[in-house]
């Protein structure tokens, strides 16, 4: 696709979205059970899909596909602006499942699941588990080989919307007999399989986005293998790559769109003039104006190839913790009252206007994608040359 002038893709992509974002999605969406929320994800995928407007950061040949990251930044912040909803549900497989198997699966897979992805099949993501979070090399689950296929048996966890997965990206140990990274085997499972058992998890918000994932004796084919048995460390971090950039400009842009919230709950509660939550708010703004100047920095590094590592883990910690600067200030501003908002509103993780689900959700970001440990390490060993923690090193 060849490049056109983003100010005009920019008009293009604002009326469509005006034409066609669901009217009052938030209401319909608060109060309602998964089922329903399901129902309008698929039904704005679809929209978006057909538009082209899903896959712009697909390549040339795919719907809305070979996009240049600058006109893929006019469409997430397009989005963003017109306040959509989020495609929550089909994140794992836009991205990290399309991203990882155009980066390193064969023709064959290409050609067998990225049409399915964009006909709607949902993809989740088995790496953690129980023992094993953000430190994927002790993961446990085991996969062997016997014939022309691989048993997998173990368990996953915290992978969200698992329970209406079609497919999963799995992580398992094919060897032990390595260092930790070593000896992994990434495979592309079908969840209706026989022995695949999902249990939702419910959430201190009420929701129950996350599940855990037993295996027990479930049969893969070896042609659903992504790159080479025991190397699935490496493909692995090439999904882990594939949620950063675009994303966390999406994400700080829509923080920015709501900040009118917060000027509307201190109304809400009379409190415009309380010289002390305006103080606070004004901090806000400014931190969160900075969050989006960020985002958009590390984009244009990319755009310009001059992208360095640590990049993006500026970006993700910084995005953590204004979210948690302005969820806070929601809590504080909507006082006791808010405690008690019974609105649980589903598909904006993070912006719903119930301050007090709201800030227990930024606890997500701080973890989710690498906590703000890891990247804090990240960032100081390779953008700040500071020395790596000796490995002898004890408490």
């Amino acid at each position: 696709m060849s490049e056109i002038d983003t100010d005009t893709l920019r008009q293009e992509v604002r009326t469509w979205l005006k034409d066609n974002v669901p009217a009052g999605w938030r209401e319909a969406m608060t109060g309602v059970d998964q089922e329903l929320f399901v129902q309008q994800q698929r039904e704005w995928f679809g929209k978006l899909s057909k538009a082209g407007y899903a896959t712009p950061h697909w390549p040339e040949g795919w719907p809305g596909g070979g996009r240049s990251l600058a006109e893929q930044k006019v469409i997430y912040e397009e989005v963003a602006r017109a306040d959509a909803p989020r495609l929550i549900l089909y994140f794992v497989a836009l991205y990290h499942a399309a991203c990882t198997i155009m980066e390193c699966g064969t023709e064959a897979q290409k050609e067998k699941y990225l049409p399915g992805i964009l006909n709607g099949e949902i993809w989740c993501q088995g790496f953690s588990e129980p023992n094993a979070g953000s430190d994927l090399a002790s993961l446990k689950t085991r996969a062997e080989r016997v014939g022309d296929k691989y048993i997998i048996n173990g368990q996953k966890t915290w992978s969200t919307m698992a329970q209406y997965a079609d497919r999963c990206l799995l992580l398992a140990r094919s060897d032990n007999s390595g260092p930790p990274q070593a000896g992994q085997t990434y495979l592309l499972l079908d969840m209706k399989a026989p022995g695949v058992t999902v249990v939702p998890i419910n959430q201190i918000t009420g929701d129950d986005e996350f599940s855990e994932i037993f295996f027990d004796n479930v049969e893969v084919p070896v042609e659903d293998l992504v790159g080479e048995e025991g190397q699935g460390w490496a493909v692995a971090q090439a999904t882990l790559a594939s949620e950063r950039g675009l994303t966390l400009v999406e994400l700080s842009q829509r923080m920015r769109y709501s900040l009118p919230m917060l000027a509307e709950t201190l109304k809400e509660r009379g409190l415009s003039e309380d010289t002390s939550l305006r103080r606070e708010l004004g901090k806000v703004i400014t931190q969160v104006d900075a969050c989006c100047a960020l985002a958009d920095q590390y984009l244009l590094k990319r755009i310009s190839g001059e992208e360095k590592v640590g990049d993006a883990s500026m970006v993700k910690l910084c995005y953590a913790q204004t979210l948690r600067m302005y969820t806070k200030l929601g809590r504080r501003i909507s006082g006791l009252q808010g405690q008690f908002d019974p609105d649980f509103m589903r598909g904006a993780t993070q912006e719903t206007g119930n301050w007090t689900l709201d800030f227990m959700n930024s606890y997500n970001w701080s973890i989710a994608g690498g906590s703000n440990e890891i990247q804090r390490n990240i960032i100081s060993e390779r953008v700040l040359g500071m020395p790596r923690e000796p490995k002898t090193w004890k408490l």
